[in-house]
C-alpha cells in the first residue's frame, strides 16, 4: 500500500487524541494553526477540553523525541513520523480570492496545498486532508485536494449487527425446543454453521409448517439455545413485547448475567420504555439492583447546567423530562378496568408513584457530566439518547461500571444533535458493533415502530 502523507484537523484531534498514532505508516502532519485552536480548548470543562489536554501531553512527549517541525518518529518499525507544519504567506496568496482570509481552516487548506506542491516536485506520496469538518472537505475538492472524513471509528449504521437473525429447521427441531427448552448447537450442523454470536437471537421459522416458529438466544458458555426464559418468567404489569424484536431485548434486559445492552432504533420503537420498565421491576420488586440510575447527555438544549438557574435537579428538569413522561407512564397516571384516568398505576400487586420511588433512593437522576471519577456498583443505569455521545465518552461511562452494575444505552442514531458526531462515528453504534459477541454484552437493533399509527407514518415518511 503506497505511503501517504495526512493533513489532520482540529476536529479529528479533538474527537480522537490518539488519532495521530491511527494512520500505520503514513506520514502525519498537523498544521501550527491547529495546534493553536487545540490551546483554546484546553481550559474547556467538557469532553472536549479532556481531549484538548490530552492531544497536548501526546506532541509534548513526541516533542521529547526531536524537533517537531522537521518531524520526529511516531513508532518503531513502521516508518510511520508526525510533523508540525507553518503556513507559508506565498502558499496562502495561491489560494482563491474567497479563500484568503485569516480563518483557521484557510491556513490549514494552504498548509495542504503546500505538502502537494512538494509531492508534485518529486515525493510520489499521496497528500490527504482529513476532516470531519464537510465544509472543510468541500473547500478542499474545489481547490484540488483529496479530502476524507476521519474514519477509524466509523461503523455504517446501514450494517449495524441486529443482534438477531432467522433460520429455517425442520419442525422437528422446534418441536423438540419447546419440549426441552433448550438445543446443543453440536447436536445441529446448520447452527454451527451460522456461527451464532454471544447471546445473539434466533427465530427458529419451520421448513413445512408456515407459522411454525420458536424464539430462542444463543448462550455461548453452554455452546446452546435456550428458549427467552427470562422474559417468561417476568411479571412487568402493562409492558408486554409487541414484536419479536422487542422480545429478544426484554430477554436481554431481564437477564442479570449481561451486564452490558444496547439498544439502537428509530423513534416510537420502545428502546426507553423497555428499559425504563425492566429497571422498575428489576429495582422495586425483584430487588436484583439497589437503584436505577438514569442519565442522558444535555445536549438539545445548548447550554451548560451552569447557565440554568435553580438546584441540579432544576437544571436537569427539561434535558430529563422525556425520561420522567415514560417514568409516570410506568409508575403514574394509569386506566382502569372501566377506561377511567387513574392517578396510579399499579404494577405487581404494589402501587409505586415517580415521586415514593425517589424519595425511597430506588431511582436516582443523574447529569452525565459529572460520571467520570464515579465507580457505580449494584446499580441498573440507563443511559438515554446515546447517540449524542463520542466514542471515548461511551468507553469513559462503561469503565464506571462497579461489581453487579447493568448499564443500558438506547438511542436512535439517525436523530443526532451533537454536532461532533453522525450517524457513522457516534458512541451508541460504536459500543454495539465493537461489543458484538461478547459473552456479557447483548445487543438489539429494533425497526418496527409501536408508539403509535401516526407516530410510525412520521419516522418513516418524514
Amino acid at each position: 500500500m503506497k505511503k501517504r502523507t495526512v493533513i489532520l484537523d482540529t476536529n479529528v484531534l479533538l474527537h480522537d487524541p490518539e488519532s495521530p498514532r491511527r494512520f500505520g505508516s503514513d506520514q502525519v502532519i498537523i498544521p501550527i494553526q491547529v495546534i493553536e485552536e487545540v490551546d483554546r480548548f484546553k481550559k474547556d470543562p467538557g469532553e472536549k477540553g479532556r481531549n484538548a489536554r490530552r492531544v497536548s501531553r501526546l506532541l509534548d512527549s513526541f516533542r521529547a523525541k526531536g524537533n517537531l517541525a522537521d518531524g520526529v518518529s511516531m513508532s518503531h518499525g513502521n516508518g510511520s513520523t508526525l510533523k508540525v507544519a507553518f503556513c507559508r504567506k506565498e502558499t496562502t496568496d495561491r489560494l482563491p480570492p474567497e479563500l484568503k482570509g485569516d480563518s483557521g481552516d484557510n491556513k490549514i487548506l494552504a498548509v495542504a496545498l503546500e505538502e502537494q506542491n512538494k509531492r508534485m516536485l518529486g515525493d510520489e506520496s499521496e497528500v490527504v486532508l482529513i476532516s470531519k469538518d464537510t465544509n472543510l472537505r468541500i473547500k478542499a475538492d474545489a481547490v484540488g485536494l483529496k479530502a476524507e472524513s476521519y474514519t477509524n471509528d466509523l461503523i455504517d449504521v446501514k450494517d449495524l449487527y441486529k443482534g438477531f437473525r432467522a433460520i429455517n429447521v425442520n419442525h422437528e427441531v422446534i418441536d423438540n425446543l419447546n419440549s426441552a427448552g433448550s438445543l446443543l448447537l453440536d447436536s445441529n450442523p446448520k447452527l454451527l454453521e451460522a456461527k451464532l454470536r454471544a447471546n445473539e437471537g434466533v427465530v427458529f421459522n419451520s421448513e413445512g409448517q408456515k407459522g411454525h416458529t420458536y424464539l430462542g438466544r444463543y448462550h455461548a458458555e453452554t455452546k446452546s439455545i435456550r428458549g427467552l426464559e427470562w422474559l417468561k418468567r417476568a411479571r412487568l404489569g402493562r409492558i408486554k413485547s409487541k414484536n419479536l424484536e422487542q422480545s429478544f431485548a426484554l430477554d436481554l434486559l431481564l437477564d442479570p448475567n449481561v451486564q452490558l445492552v444496547s439498544l439502537v432504533g428509530k423513534a416510537g420503537t420502545g428502546k426507553t420504555l423497555l428499559a425504563l420498565a425492566v429497571g422498575l421491576h428489576l429495582v422495586a420488586d425483584e430487588n436484583l439492583y439497589d437503584k436505577l440510575l438514569v442519565t442522558r447527555p444535555p445536549i438539545s438544549l445548548g447550554k451548560e447546567l451552569g447557565y440554568l438557574p435553580g438546584s441540579l435537579e432544576e437544571k436537569l428538569a427539561p434535558w430529563m423530562k422525556p425520561i420522567i413522561d415514560n417514568l409516570n407512564y410506568l409508575t403514574g397516571s394509569g386506566i382502569d378496568k372501566q377506561g377511567e384516568r387513574s392517578k396510579k398505576h399499579v404494577r405487581n400487586n404494589s402501587t409505586h408513584s415517580w415521586e415514593d420511588l425517589k424519595g425511597m433512593g430506588l431511582i436516582e437522576v443523574e447529569a452525565i457530566n459529572y460520571i467520570r471519577g464515579r465507580s457505580i456498583a449494584h446499580q441498573y443505569i440507563l443511559v438515554d439518547e446515546a447517540q449524542n455521545l463520542t466514542p471515548l465518552e461511551v468507553k469513559t461511562i462503561v469503565t464506571r461500571a462497579g461489581e453487579g452494575t447493568k448499564l443500558v444505552f438506547t438511542g436512535d442514531p439517525n436523530q443526532i444533535d451533537n454536532p461532533y458526531v453522525d450517524s457513522d462515528s457516534n458512541g451508541l453504534t460504536w459500543l454495539a458493533e465493537k461489543l458484538k459477541g461478547q459473552n456479557i454484552v447483548g445487543h438489539i437493533t429494533l425497526s418496527k415502530g409501536e408508539r403509535s399509527p401516526l407516530a410510525e407514518l412520521a419516522a418513516n415518511m418524514l
